[in-house]
């Protein structure tokens, strides 16, 4: 499934989205969410695409580039 659009969707609905999307598995060594968010909760990651300031592709290219 696609992220919503910024435009065209509302806080509730991209909200849904990345709960939907990080949803914890309790399975770290299937599922590497957890590793890819390095620990960090999904909404405080998401937060800026969930209050519509930025895409939800931006930030996952940031988390991907983003060098600890």
């Amino acid at each position: 499934m696609t992220a919503p659009s910024i435009e065209y969707s509302t806080r509730e609905e991209r909200l849904s989205y990345v709960l939907d999307r990080w949803e914890c598995r309790c399975s770290c060594e299937l599922c590497g969410k957890c590793a890819i968010l390095k620990g960090r909760d999904a909404e405080i990651v998401y937060e800026d695409y969930i209050e519509g300031k930025k895409s939800y592709r931006d930030i996952t290219m940031e988390i991907r580039n983003y060098n600890y």
